[in-house]
């Protein structure tokens, strides 16, 4: 009888858990389902930083909620291309790729420098950049930026990051 008491009060006690969870994998999904096109939403796999599977997708859009790292917002939705950037930008690793990538952050983010891939705050000679929704390009050859600004402020696309392996353009995109 008291093995049975034991059991049936750990399971009383862990569907308040089990609902927690689903609740935060349910706003988790929602966060990271924002910085997608609507068109979208149903089609891409959707994981947590600790590659869970929230949603199951058909296309190659892999969609991730805000770091839990950061304050604020910023959710993306990276194809393949750009899956393996944030891999080698999360390492420190070199980058190169063959192709062209695309990625969404359509909810924005809460800023990051324009200048360092790795600045974790502003400072007064970094270029901190808040940026509302925008898509984000890298290309095969970097010297095909050259011809680009780098001004955030410029009023259309601009390359972040410049110089470095993990330069991007930039995709201001929303409607004004």
């Amino acid at each position: 009888m008291k093995t049975a008491t034991t059991l049936l009060a750990a399971l009383v006690l862990t569907i308040p858990a089990g609902q927690t969870l689903s609740e935060e994998s349910s706003q988790l999904l929602d966060d990271a389902l924002s910085a997608a096109p609507p068109g979208l939403r149903d089609k891409v796999t959707v994981m947590d930083w600790e590659n869970n599977v929230l949603q199951e997708g058909s296309s190659n859009y892999v969609c991730f909620p805000t770091p839990p790292t950061l304050q604020g917002t910023a959710p993306m939705c990276l194809d393949g291309p750009w899956q393996e950037w944030a891999g080698a930008w999360m390492n420190k690793q070199p980058f190169t790729t063959s192709s062209l990538g695309i990625a969404y952050m359509l909810a924005g983010d809460e800023g990051a420098s324009n200048i360092d891939p790795y600045a974790e705050g502003e400072t007064e000679d970094n270029q901190w950049v808040k940026e509302g929704p925008h898509l984000m390009v890298i290309v095969p050859d970097p010297k095909t930026l050259d011809s680009m600004s780098t001004d955030p402020h410029n009023g259309g696309p601009y390359v972040m990051w410049k110089g470095t392996d993990y330069a991007h353009i930039m995709i201001p995109a929303r409607a004004e």
